[in-house]
């Protein structure tokens, strides 16, 4: 079963950090990419990128480590969806509006949406918005 995959997931991999049921759901989706497939808003690499450039900046981790994350992402199965950009304006503007969200946010709530998948995320915001629009939670 695909779904959409947060970064806010993708970086718990990364840090291992926040609460127990957090890190354990965010096992649990990892676990779950060995037999599925996720979808992201084409804004997912920069939002990746750009945790790994502040963290490094911070010296919260190194380059090497950065390195080694990115390896393990190439090694499963994530797909990158065309069709973000031509949403952005229009759809997800207006997502972005009646539920509060970042753009962002918002472009993960509309890629749920658009093609009908659950959504796998750890941010509260989204979370609650998601519930409102329907999208069911990534499980």
């Amino acid at each position: 079963m695909s779904f959409v995959l947060d970064n806010s997931i993708t970086m718990r991999w990364f840090f291992g950090d926040g609460k127990p049921p957090e890190l354990v759901y965010a096992r649990k989706v990892l676990d779950a990419m060995k037999h599925s497939s996720a979808v992201v808003p084409v804004t997912w690499g920069l939002e990746v990128a750009n945790v790994l450039a502040r963290a490094e900046a911070q010296s919260v981790v190194t380059e090497a480590r950065s390195t080694t994350f990115l390896e393990m992402l190439e090694d499963i199965d994530i797909e990158v969806d065309p069709a973000t950009f031509s949403q952005a304006l229009s759809d997800t503007l207006q997502l972005a509006r009646r539920y509060k969200l970042s753009a962002y946010d918002a472009s993960y709530l509309e890629l749920a949406l658009r093609l009908n998948f659950p959504l796998a995320t750890l941010d509260r915001d989204l979370q609650a918005a998601s519930k409102k629009a329907g999208v069911k939670k990534f499980s």
